[in-house]
Formats: structure tokens, sequence, C-alpha cells
């Protein structure tokens, strides 16, 4: 039958499979019974007719809670190319597929890649369109794997066609998918619809056809073989409801076997028709054949082929569902149980359906299954599944609330908070009280939640640690420790923390300890902190959660080479394990830190990637902290219009959640912004701020640890007097603390503001150990040099100054170049113009796959590592040799210093 009314997207859709579209991918949305499974088969249809390879799959809502059901149906075609696949990457969709003897849950973004590297193989012999129906009734983890390959399809041979309906969530949506949007027929197409598919209908039930299908194609077709049922209907019934009762009525006018038979398909999870024709032989006590099912075929319900059984639309299964009574779905799905024997997982959902009341014995194996499940999104369902029939009401609340621990690691706050909220209306055990705290103050750190929050969390600590769960305690304590950071609880919250945390008995140097201390004292412990740090820098690698907070306290305590270096080590362990939430967070700290010590090469592409990775493990506040140092990195490069985009773009979201160390970095770009065009006064404003404990970008660490581009800034606008005065009221921290940066700031802060008597302390300055912090080595050959030339001290100057120029240019700090030549000029020296570094013609993804390359990485290896196909790679290197005028990746060893391999 020809389609009605959608010429317009039949084109976009034919572009979308002929090549003549540059969009990697459509979903298509409207509700129920508008045409987009219509539109689909079209695009099908023509994608063959192009040569294209068509792998499909559909969400079915039985299968909601079988984890990768919808994978394993779109990737069974390829099953035979597994074995090409990358070790991890193979290990990984195996298990998911459940094609495997490995027991656990892969990491969801490791079967994404695999996924992906499947597909673009694949698509390297055939082009391919990969198409998903109802992707509102995927499994969670079919489609976030979906969803995490349609964000990276762009450079290959891969489009993909989805549908969802109005007013449901999916992943896909955000999977940066074209939105096709799927409206009423208008009134002259849905016309010349109903008149090819019911020409002879009466003038009065015509009229009353059109009015009740509003324009929707499904109900065009269906509702004229419906008037009796049309007549008694309510007219304010919703569409889709009318549907159903539409197809209810047909299916109540079937013989009752087959009614038997159909209701077993419409619940079963499976389409295999000789699974429903076994299932529908017990629940009638004799075996059938195909024939039972003949009515309900030529009612136009339900399509057979050679081995399925396939509803007309899913409304006819929703319809026949509904309309049975409990007692028939139950008895079905006992039919189905009875068969699934050897299918355990699909096997627990059907008993959970077919108990009447509480079953702890149906209860226990959901729990197991949930153990066993590849997703935590299936886990999560069956442990809620378990809550529901449990027969004690400690025994629910416990899987509530493991479920929603499960809904909290997963990112899914609304379920979590769902969950916890029914676990609060039992009673509950101190343990089951502690947890259900912690849990529904995991989301974000706590940034939305008052700072008052912090205290009552240390008490809780407290008393549950008394109790006996030291676990669940240690986990509320990091809790209200990273709220130390993100905001400012004051100095009597901060002690109780501490106070808390040394009752807990956990050694010093405990890296959970260390980080814990670092965040909520970072003066007061900083000394006994950057001992064990410098202690266990030779021990990296082992375990990347331990590196992770080494990384942490290191940050927190100003020894930015520490925090640099032992996020570099945990970031390859969260990559290789696909914990990309984990991975997210210890590439910010890499990149920060980076930028700190003045290495913008290696900070821009690390910057970029987790930047990149927030917004896809939904982490908006690290995206904000990652955007200003991406702002930071541009200002210190001289772009500060892009600079000040970002940090305009980092303030939207630090200052809605008060996010203080958001903040801070944001004026720290705004005060570089102004040095580098000569607006010092407005630099002294923007970076004194961060020291007002009233301003919202203050955070008690971090401006003690700007204090060099402060000092610039004081001197250059005449706050000498004002900024003697910030320094001495740092004096009692920096007698605490031998932190880096800190010290390092101190230090010039003291030279430049001691006027003629500076020469002194800038040698002291100097002779400092700066191995690692190149940045302030620079700048401190800059002031130096400069205090020189006013004393008249040409000669002397220009080797500073020539040092300081040198060092900006490898650095890419561009305003510091350009001052550092306009001073050489005023000391009698010309300086030729700065070429610009190789790496400064890339774009911050390209540099990260050229670095790669430049250390001998293939591009397969460069796909594992940045979760790309390696034809991707390819594609990116083609375009990256022409902006570095070379012809091969040789070439790239030598243009590009190499890395250490651990670098992100």
């Amino acid at each position: 039958m020809p389609i009605f009314g959608r010429d317009t997207e039949l084109k976009g859709l034919a572009a979308l499979v002929d090549g003549r579209d540059d969009r990697s991918g459509i979903l298509i949305e409207g509700e129920p019974g508008i045409g987009k499974s219509s539109l689909v088969d079209e695009t099908v249809a023509t994608a063959a007719a192009v040569g294209l390879r068509v792998l499909r799959t559909t969400g079915v809502e039985a299968e909601h809670g079988l984890a990768y059901a919808g994978l394993h149906r779109l990737l069974y075609p390829l099953r035979r190319a597994f074995d090409a696949l990358p070790a991890r990457q193979f290990d990984a969709l195996t298990t998911a597929l459940g094609m495997s003897d490995v027991v656990g849950e892969p990491s969801p973004h490791l079967v994404g890649l695999a996924a992906l590297t499947l597909l673009a193989d694949t698509a390297a012999e055939q082009p391919l369109l990969v198409v998903a129906e109802d992707v509102h009734w995927l499994d969670p983890a079919s489609a976030e794997v979906l969803a995490f390959v349609a964000r990276r399809i762009d450079s290959e041979p891969v489009v993909m066609l989805a549908t969802v309906r109005d007013d449901t969530n999916s992943p896909l949506r955000d999977a940066e998918l074209t939105l096709m949007r799927l409206g009423p027929l208008p009134d002259d197409e849905a016309n010349a619809l109903l008149d090819s598919t019911a020409p002879e209908l009466p003038a009065q039930v015509r009229r009353r056809v059109l009015a009740e299908a509003r324009g929707n194609p499904l109900a065009l077709t269906e509702l004229p073989t419906a008037v009796a049922d049309l007549a008694e209907s309510a007219p304010t019934l919703p569409l889709t409801e009318r549907l159903e009762r539409a197809f209810s009525a047909r299916g109540a006018a079937l013989p009752e076997r087959t009614r038997s038979a159909l209701l077993v398909a419409a619940l079963d999870d499976s389409n295999a028709v000789t699974e429903i024709l076994a299932a529908a032989g017990i629940l009638l006590g004799s075996e059938v054949g195909t024939e039972v099912l003949a009515p309900a075929v030529a009612a136009r319900l339900i399509d057979i082929g050679s081995d399925t059984v396939t509803f007309r639309h899913p409304l006819v299964r929703s319809a026949l569902a509904a309309t049975a009574t409990a007692e028939e779905r139950r008895h079905a799905h006992l039919a189905l149980v009875d068969l699934l024997a050897e299918s355990p997982d699909r096997q627990v959902w059907h008993r959970a359906a077919g108990a009447a009341g509480a079953d702890e014995e149906v209860a226990a194996a959901l729990e197991n299954a949930a153990e066993r499940s590849r997703h935590r999104g299936g886990a999560v369902a069956a442990l809620e599944r378990a809550a529901s029939l449990s027969a004690t009401p400690g025994r629910r609340a416990d899987r509530l609330l493991r479920a929603a621990e499960l809904a909290v690691d997963s990112g899914r706050r609304d379920t979590a908070e769902r969950l916890v909220e029914a676990a609060r209306t039992l009673p509950l055990t101190t343990g089951q009280e502690a947890t259900a705290n912690w849990l529904l103050s995991g989301f974000e750190d706590g940034m939305r939640e008052s700072p008052s929050r912090i205290g009552e969390l240390a008490a809780l600590a407290a008393s549950v640690a008394a109790e006996g769960y030291p676990d669940p305690a240690l986990r509320i304590l990091w809790g209200a420790a990273m709220r130390c950071f993100w905001s400012e609880p004051g100095p009597d919250t901060r002690r109780a923390v501490l106070a808390v945390a040394d009752t807990f008995g956990i050694p010093d140097g405990d890296p959970r300890k260390l980080a814990i201390d670092s965040i909520v004292a970072p003066f007061e412990r900083g000394e006994q902190v950057l001992g064990h740090l410098r202690a266990l820098a030779a021990t990296t690698g082992r375990d990347p959660e331990v590196d992770h907070f080494l990384s942490s306290a290191a940050y927190q305590v100003g020894a930015f080479d520490l925090a640099a270096h032992f996020s570099a080590a945990a970031a390859p362990g969260f990559r290789s394990a696909g914990r990309l939430g984990l991975l997210t967070r210890a590439l910010a700290i890499q990149a920060w830190s980076l930028a700190r010590l003045g290495d913008l090469a290696a900070a821009a592409p690390i910057a970029a990637e987790a930047a990149a990775f927030a917004l896809e493990t939904g982490q908006p506040f690290m995206h904000a902290s990652v955007t200003t140092v991406q702002a930071e990195i541009a200002a210190l490069r001289g772009d500060y219009p892009q600079a000040a985009a970002l940090t305009a773009d980092a303030e939207r979201t630090g200052l809605a959640a008060g996010a203080r160390p958001v903040l801070a970095t944001a004026q720290l770009t705004r005060g570089l912004i102004a040095l580098g065009e000569g607006r010092f006064d407005d630099a002294f404003t923007d970076l004194a701020r961060i020291h007002d404990p009233r301003d919202p970008s203050h955070s008690p660490a971090l401006c003690a640890y700007f204090l060099t581009e402060l000092a610039e800034a004081a001197v250059r606008a005449g706050q000498t007097d004002a900024m003697a005065e910030l320094l001495r009221g740092l004096e009692p921290a920096a007698a605490s603390t031998p932190s880096p940066a800190l010290h390092i700031g101190m230090r010039y802060a003291r030279a430049v503001l001691a006027g003629d008597a500076a020469a002194e302390l800038f040698a002291v300055a100097l002779e400092a150990d700066l191995t690692g912090w190149p940045a302030e080595r620079g700048r401190l050959h800059l002031a130096y040099g400069e205090w020189l030339r006013r004393q008249r001290r040409v000669v002397e100057s220009r080797t500073h100054l020539r040092t300081a120029r040198d060092t900006f240019d490898a650095l890419g700090f561009a305003a510091w170049s350009e001052r550092a030549r306009l001073e050489l000029r005023s000391a009698g020296e010309s300086s030729p113009n700065r070429d610009p570094d190789a790496r400064e013609r890339l774009t911050p993804h390209e540099l990260s796959i050229a670095q790669l390359a430049a250390q001998g990485l293939t591009n397969r290896e460069i796909g594992q590592r940045l979760y790309l196909s390696h034809r991707t790679v390819s594609t990116h290197l083609h375009r990256i040799f022409p902006k570095l005028g070379i012809s091969s990746r040789g070439d790239l060893a030598a243009l590009l210093p190499a890395l250490d391999e651990t670098a992100g």
C-alpha cells in the first residue's frame, strides 16, 4: 500500500541511505500508529536497492528486563565475525550476549566499542543500515550501546534509523541522531488514505472515522473495521486506547483456543513460533500447530513467518494482554515457565509474573538473576520485582536499597530516588537508613544540597560506624568530604568531618584517608599527606582506584606534578575496564594539573576527551570543571574570545549549583584574559574575588594556588599593599604545609613585591626545585628579567628574558611570549617570530590521535584507547597529515614529542 502524506520524510530517508546526506542517523518520533514503521520498511527497501546491508532490532516490552536482548537480535547475524575482535572487546561482547561462560557484568562501554568495531569492519565490505524500532522498549543495556555507536559512526559507512514514541525516554534521544517528528496527516491525505482502505464507507461513518482517527494512519486503516465498537466508545478516550479497544474487540471474536495461544504469544519475550506453540500446548493440555493461530492471521492481528510470530502492531500485543483476566495471564506465564527450564533468566521473570502474592522462593531467584545480570539496568529491574515478592519488610527493604545502589551506579537518579522512597515506607535498620541517606546524597557529589548537610552526614557516618557498618560509614564520610571540596561549610564543619575520619581507625597512609584529609584540611594535613604521596609515587599502576584517590589528594594539596602523575597512572586502568565515569574524573584532574604546570599541548586533548566523556556519562559538573580547563588553555594561548565563551559556559553550570572550584577556575581565566589584554585593574579584581570568603568563587585551597597571577596583577595595578596584606594572611597556611603550588606562588609574590631589594628573593625563588613546573619557572625568569632591566642591569636581564621567551614559546603561552619579546627589544635584542608548534595546528581530538600514532600505536590500538573504531582513526589521520605537511604516519614521531605511555 502506498504511503500517504510523507513525501518530505521519504526524500530525507532516501538521502540518508543513498549517500546524498551527511547525517549519520535519524530518529523518527511520533505517537503509536502514526506511520513510523511504514517509513522504516520503505527505507529498508530503498537501502537494499542501493546496495546496503540491513541489520534490524526491535524493542519488545516483555524483553525490557533482559539485558542486551535487543543487541543480540541486531548482531547475531554477524556472529561469525566476532572472532576478529580484539580480545577485551570479544570477551565483553560475548559475555553481554550470553555466548560465553564468563559470569558477571561487562563494561557497557567496552560492549559498545565491540559493537562499533564489528559494525565498522562489516561496513567496510558493504555499507550498513542499522535499524532499531521502538527503542523506548529496548532493554536499557542495548539502548545504551546503540547510543554509544550512534555518536561514533559519522566517519563510517554506517547509518542508523531508529523509532521512538512520543513522551518516552531512551538514550538514543541524546545520541546525536537527527530528529524527524511525525505529526498527523493533513486532511486531504487522511481522506485519500481512507478512500484507499475503505472506499465503501457510508458518509456518516466516514465522518466519524476521520474525526476519531485525527490523521493517524493506523487508525484510518483499522477503525473502519470496528464501527460497531466505535459507536459505543466514549469520544474522549485517547486514540491509543481507542485503537486497543478495536484490536481487543477483534481478538474477542476469535475461537477460545486461538485466544489462549495468542495470549501466550503476547506474553512471551520471544517470537519463536515453536516456543509459542509448545507453551500454548501446555496451557491447552494438548499439542497444537500453527492452525490454532490461523484465525488471528485472518483477523489481521498477527503474521506468521517461517519460524516467527509477529504482531501487526505493538498495540495489538498490549491490547490482548490488557484485556485478559489476571488468572488467564497467570496461567499463560506458568505455561512458559514449564517450557523455559533451560533458560533460567527468562524463566524467572515468568515465574514472577505468575506468582500470586508474596513468594520468597521466586524473590530469591530474581535476586540471583540480578547478580548474574550482564547489565545494571536489568539487575535493578530484577531486584525491584524481587522486593515486591519479598515475604518480610526487612528483605523487601534490602532489595529495594540494593536496586537503588545499582541505579546510582548507572546514573539513574529518578529511579534511585523512587526506590529509596519506597524503602523508607518500611521499618529500616540503622544500616539500611544509612544506606538510604548515602544513596540519595551520592549524585553530583551532593552539590545541589545545603552545606549544612555536610555536618549531618559526618554525624551519620560516626553513628553507622559505631553500629558496626564500616563500609557504608566510609562511603557516607567520603560524600561529606566531597561536599567540602565543592562548597565551603566553614572551619567548624571541616573539623567535625576530620574528627570523624580520625575515629575510623584507618591508617594515615590509606589512599582513602589521604583523599579525605586532603579535601577537608589541605593545609593542616598537607605535610602529612605530601609525605605519603611522595613515598607512594613509585607504586602506581597496580589499582586505578588507588591511583585516583592519590591523584585527588595531590591535587588538593597543590602538588600538581604528583596529581598529573597519579591521574595518568589511573586513566589506563579505567579506560581498559570501560569505566568511563571514573575515567572522566581521572582525566579531569590530569588536564587541570597539566594546564597549571604549563603543558598545554598535553592538557588540551585530555581536557577535550574528558569533556566528551563527561557529557556521555551524565556528569554536568565535571563537564563544567573541564570546560574551565579548556578556557584556561585558550587564555594562555592568547585566544581570548574562545576563553571568554568557554568561561561563560562553565559559569552557567557552576553558579546554578554553587560549584566553587568551577567558579574559582573561571575567575582565574578571567584574570588571565585581563592580564593578556593589559587590563590590570580588572585582572586584580577578578583574581582577588577568589580570596573573598563572601564570593561564590571563593575556594579555600585553590585561592592559595593562583598567587603568581594575582601578584603580577597587583604589581601592575598598583595594588601592592593589598597583595602584601593578603600574603600575610596566608603565612600560617604556608608554615603548616610544604604545598608546592602555595610556596612557588609565595616566593614569586615576595620577589615582585620587594622593589629594589628583589634580587635576593628572585634568586631564592629560582633556586627552588621547579622540576616539572616549567610555566612557573618561565614566569620567574620573565619577572626577574623585567626587574633587572628596570634596574638598568640590561645585559643581565637579557639572559632571563631570553629563557622566558624560549620557555613560553615552547609552552605556547602567546601573551607571555610577546611580553618577553617586547622586554628583550627594550633591552636591545631582537627576537625571531615564533612559528606555531605543529600541535597547535590540530584540534584537541586530532592531537590525541596524532600523539598516539607517533608513539607507534596501530589504528586499532588507538581506537581501543579513545573508544573509536579503527576506521574513524584512519579517517582522522588522513585529515591530520596535510595539516602537518606530512604524507605518512612515519613522520609523526619526529614532528610530535613522545608522551609518556600512561598519559591518558
